[in-house]
């Protein structure tokens, strides 16, 4: 399995855990990072994506699918300046931004890992 991959996987195991968080205990995240709580279904439907987006990552990594790397590294470092965006318009409490960080951080990563590829090939 290549630098990249394991990166890949590794976010597919984040986004599992973070799924199962949202689907079965969602406030005890939420309280966790200063978000109020709820009772509203859409943090579980955002659970459901975060473990749908993990089969997509996980499957990725298992196949070694460099272009769907590349691409998650585009995406996933916009996610922070997305956050930053929905903190200064109002619409969210600081620590979504840490949620934000998780993403960049894993995007450099694997940026980083594609690059020790490429570089090896």
């Amino acid at each position: 399995m290549s630098h990249a991959a394991r990166s890949i996987k590794v976010f597919a195991v984040y986004l599992g855990l973070l799924a199962v968080t949202l689907l079965l205990i969602p406030n005890v995240l939420l309280q966790t990072f200063g978000l109020p709580p709820t009772t509203e279904v859409w943090i579980r439907v955002v659970g459901m994506l975060a473990a749908l987006l993990g089969v997509y990552y996980w499957t990725a990594a298992a196949t070694e699918l460099t272009p769907f790397f590349r691409a998650s590294v585009l995406c996933r470092l916009t996610v922070p300046l997305f956050f930053l965006i929905f903190v200064a318009a109002g619409w969210a409490r600081w620590p979504l931004i840490l949620f934000g960080v998780i993403d960049a951080l894993g995007a450099a990563w694997t940026w980083r890992a594609l690059g020790r590829y490429a570089s090896a090939a």
